[in-house]
């Protein structure tokens, strides 16, 4: 019986140091070969759409992979398709040709491409475009020239002029720099402190954050000689990131799946590689480093590529239902941004240094700039959300929204929003007032912060209020309700979603409030800690709707509320089988005061800043 996991380019590297490194970016790499069209400027993975046309999606297809060739060529590593790049660009840019990629719009998708061609040329035009005749070039640079026009979207896409216009500058095209300077000035703005910034004038932060804000600008802190002060402040901010965003990585190596753009993948570890690239001693180097190799051996092991090798769209295995309407079958292979450390030699500290575990964190940790508390448990990093607001996308609530977030067990995405019954509302509370329709926290009317502890206040529906406090415990979490309806609600509220095995080898336990799933590896329990037990039930959710594992176990917590005021108190975890699950489950948390806790927010309270747009 073939294993899926054998697909996976990455299986079976150990990924232990740089040589490792680079046979992985060239094992990625080896699978598009067949897809390139005869032109060389298109690469076409399969026949899923996205909202661009196809014509983009190509150019995805044939630039994405540059991210990661690039600096491995810049580090002495031999790729030996570079004729098949510049055939491409130079076809692709030539309105002529039948592989033209198409004139560039404003707020177009091809700009969000010719960023990692302008990274080529910046750090190897020896290889992209010294060879290229007089007329390729100047066709290039046309081509360029005219997208770096374009108004791009407000948030990081303004980083893709910037790029653009660094590999301008190095190969030697003029061009006015004061829409290049604009927008850095416009993208420092996004920021909202200690290193965080938002990605764009929206009420939100998330993988954006580190694999592109902070990827981008540390290129260009590297690259831009003449702008010293703009990249000393680029580098502080990264500087000061660092030991936060530590939180959203698992012992695994696993990155926290959160928000939009989980199809990326490894590109969250773009990051530990952008700090590499530009000589950031932001943590300890065996820490950066760490990080940085756990994450990438925590994707070999999973079936993230089809039969042939090439990446699907997905997570820890090929799945549609997560994805976002601009996913093309090229983009996973942004997460070839990881390979940013193969332009450093192998005598750099980065490299040099001895592999750290990740520091251990008994007590919750507070990040107050995207309203956050990580809970550092066994094999986990379960991080609390006061949550956040977000684009009308497919999946936007339970990628944002829910009161809980875990590196290693991720989250569901509902597959069905007329079957109350059906759904996961793992991480989170459903609400329905016919049984077959639903809603979740979505929309904030209010999110504050204070010490460890979190609040929210969110409307479902405009007449019916919901007041959220969250309490780390671990490794319990705890849950407050406090809901104001004018009608009865059903209510189910989710814990975490662990594994399923076959042939029902799980053990579930499901009475007046409580549930519990033994799993083969893993334990998941919720408890109803208020005066009223809701039902506890050991549901069985839709399958592929979890972004790690295809078939899961989830226990909840089911029952109406009365119109009037209903307080709801909560308390889940999940952790690997053994001592540790059956201490939490031998020991369950006390309900806390809320009057205390209203207090407190009262006096201490301090309102999220990805959530303040004033």
């Amino acid at each position: 019986m073939s294993d899926p996991v054998r697909a996976n380019p990455l299986h079976g590297n150990p990924l232990l140091t740089r040589s490792d490194v680079q046979k992985a970016l060239l094992d990625l790499f080896q699978p598009l070969l067949p897809y390139f069209s005869e032109g060389g400027a298109r690469v076409r993975l399969s026949a899923t759409g996205a909202i661009f046309d196809h014509a983009a999606a190509d150019l995805e297809g044939f630039a994405r992979p540059l991210w990661g060739i690039v600096p491995f060529a810049a580090g002495g590593g031999t790729f030996p398709h570079w004729p098949l790049y510049r055939k491409g660009l130079a076809n692709g840019t030539n309105p002529a040709h039948p592989d033209y990629w198409g004139d560039v719009a404003d707020r177009n998708q091809r700009l969000v491409e010719l960023a990692a061609i302008g990274f080529a040329l910046a750090m190897v035009p020896q290889h992209l475009w010294e060879p290229l005749t007089a007329q390729e070039k100047q066709g290039v640079a046309a081509y360029l020239l005219a997208a770096r026009e374009r108004d791009y979207v407000d948030n990081n896409w303004k980083f893709f002029r910037v790029l653009v216009d660094l590999g301008l500058q190095r190969v030697g095209i003029a061009f006015d720099r004061k829409k290049t300077v604009a927008y850095l000035d416009e993208l420092e703005a996004f920021d909202i402190g200690e290193g965080w910034y938002r990605d764009g004038p929206v009420k939100r932060v998330d993988h954006y954050i580190p694999f592109a804000m902070h990827f981008y600008g540390l290129i260009y802190a590297v690259l831009a000689k003449d702008d010293a002060e703009r990249c000393a402040r680029i580098r502080a901010r990264a500087e000061r990131f660092a030991p936060d965003i530590r939180h959203w990585y698992g012992p695994d190596g696993a990155a926290l799946p959160f928000g939009r753009s989980q199809t990326y993948r490894f590109a969250a570890g773009g990051f530990w590689a952008a700090l590499a690239f530009a000589d950031l001693e932001a943590l300890p180097w065996g820490e950066i480093k760490g990080y940085y190799l756990r994450h990438l051996r925590y994707w070999s092991h999973l079936p993230i590529a089809d039969r042939d090798g090439v990446l699907s769209i997905g997570y820890g295995y090929p799945n549609l239902l997560m994805s976002e309407s601009y996913n093309s079958a090229g983009s996973p292979y942004w997460a070839l941004k990881v390979f940013l450390a193969l332009a450093l030699p192998e005598e750099h500290p980065f490299w040099q240094a001895q592999e750290r575990a990740a520091p251990a964190f008994p007590q919750p940790v507070p990040l107050a700039k995207p309203g956050m508390v990580a809970i550092h448990t066994p094999g986990n990093v379960v991080v609390l959300s006061s949550g956040q607001e977000h684009d009308k996308m497919r999946g936007s609530n339970e990628k944002y929204a829910k009161f809980v977030y875990s590196t290693r067990y991720g989250f569901n995405i509902e597959a069905n929003d007329r079957h109350f019954d059906a759904a996961s509302f793992d991480g989170m509370l459903g609400l329905s007032d016919d049984g077959v329709h639903f809603r979740m926290r979505e929309t904030l009317e209010e999110a504050l912060i204070a010490d460890d502890m979190l609040y929210s206040r969110w409307k479902p529906w405009p007449d019916v209020a919901v007041e959220t406090w969250l309490l780390p415990q671990n490794p319990w979490h705890l849950r407050i309700h406090r809901i104001d309806t004018p009608r009865e609600l059903l209510t189910i509220e989710g814990g975490f979603a662990i594994p399923r095995a076959d042939f029902g080898l799980d053990r579930s336990e499901g009475e007046s409030g409580r549930a519990v799933w033994f799993g083969q590896e893993d334990v998941s329990a919720i408890l109803d800690l208020g005066e009223r037990h809701r039902l506890g039930r050991a549901h069985v959710p839709i399958a592929n709707t979890n972004l790690i594992v295809a078939k899961t176990n989830l226990p909840q917590l089911r029952g109406a509320i009365p119109p009037g005021r209903s307080v709801l108190v909560t308390a889940a975890f999940a952790l690997p089988s053994g001592n540790a699950a059956a201490r939490a489950l031998a020991n369950p948390p006390s309900p806390p005061d809320l009057s205390a806790l209203e207090r407190l927010f009262d006096e201490r309270g301090e309102r999220v800043a990805a959530f303040d747009l004033s």
